[in-house]
């Protein structure tokens, strides 16, 4: 509820016959360090809230193997090391005296921190001339960083092409007013004013939203590439209902559609504002819509599930997916549908669930 490329495929050789996407499951164990959201409790005082966008457009991303034996590991053990990069993350670049003051820490705690958090490739530090001489400016290198405990190499699963659909590259559409764009930056156009969808600029967008309608995605058939037939198709994004304002309680019947075949409903609880999302900005104000659920349709050989749940009898020879180069992907709300309840679209930047749409093709060995 607003208040006011090209898809991306992963695994090695997007797009060649050797394209493979080395796929990992509910059986992987993470953990997630989130600089711009984790608490920690210190002995040093809360960094004040910013009301500004903190989010960029593009996320800076590390991924640590648990007992590499790495620096950066080392120096992530230390709360105060964390607060650090923590608040460089959110204020932008900052001197060692700055980071002092606002930490209240002592100037030479911070330094040896800093030495240690530039030895591990974290920060970046560069000297720049002061009043009275060079001070050493810091900036944060990372926006989320990533220690995983398991083995990639054990559960490489080369039979899963996946893509990730960004939000704003639907290729048609028709919605209802209310309905709007935002990027993680702000609002894209004019809001209630369907006609702006078409705008060049939704290609930005990380946030979708409308009453009644669709918007339609064109994936790449990459299983058509390789040569092989398709065992399952997987669809994940993150959702929920449409209201001005915000409302728990607003059921929404939201319904996918593969190559124009009706595939399931799910039907969406609410429109959430009771917290900020995860990866919402801070200058989306906590009356909009801030988080939805992240749901994921399957559709086998023996029908077709929303989060694991037989939903219809809806089966992949009805998709006729083998015929086809492209596979379409509409989400909207049925003419028909019992609960009409409006879509929000959450992507990269918005929501609690850092990820565009993604389809996973699951192929027959």
């Amino acid at each position: 509820m607003a208040l006011m490329g090209s898809p991306f495929l992963t695994g090695s050789a997007a797009g060649s016959p050797g394209v493979k996407r080395h796929s990992i499951y509910a059986s992987i164990i993470l953990i997630y360090i989130i600089i711009t959201d984790i608490n920690f409790e210190l002995r040093c005082p809360a960094l004040p809230k910013d009301d500004r966008a903190m989010d960029v457009p593009q996320r800076r991303l590390l991924t640590l193997m648990a007992g590499d034996g790495s620096e950066a590991l080392e120096a992530l053990a230390s709360p105060v090391r964390l607060t650090m990069l923590r608040l460089l993350r959110q204020r932008g670049p900052l001197n060692v005296n700055q980071i002092s003051s606002e930490l209240e820490l002592p100037q030479s705690t911070v330094a040896i921190n800093v030495q240690k958090l530039e030895r591990a490739e974290l920060i970046r530090t560069e000297a720049v001339k002061a009043s009275k001489g060079q001070q050493k400016v810091c900036s944060a290198l990372y926006d989320e960083i990533t220690v995983r405990l398991d083995d990639p190499d054990a559960l490489q699963d080369d039979r899963v092409i996946e893509v990730a659909m960004p939000i704003g590259l639907y290729t048609t559409c028709e919605v209802s007013a209310p309905c709007g764009l935002c990027s993680t930056d702000g609002v894209l156009g004019l809001l209630d004013v369907p006609d702006h969808f078409l705008d060049p600029n939704r290609m930005k967008a990380s946030l979708i939203w409308f009453g009644r309608g669709f918007v339609e995605y064109k994936f790449p058939n990459n299983a058509k590439v390789v040569g092989k037939a398709i065992e399952q198709l997987e669809i994940t994004m993150e959702l929920s209902s449409e209201v001005p304002g915000t409302n728990s309680d607003w059921p929404s019947d939201i319904t996918l559609w593969i190559n124009h075949v009706a595939v399931a409903t799910w039907t969406s609880p609410g429109d959430y504002g009771d917290i900020r999302g995860r990866y919402t900005p801070r200058w989306w104000k906590l009356a909009g819509s801030q988080y939805g659920k992240l749901v994921t349709w399957r559709v086998t050989d023996e029908g077709a599930f929303v989060d694991g749940s037989l939903a219809s009898d809806v089966t992949l020879d009805q998709l006729r997916l083998n015929d086809h180069h492209a596979i379409r992907l509409r989400i909207g709300i049925d003419e028909k549908a019992e609960h009409p309840g409006g879509l929000n679209i959450f992507g990269r930047g918005f929501g609690n669930h850092d990820q565009d749409i993604v389809m996973r093709l699951r192929l027959r060995g």
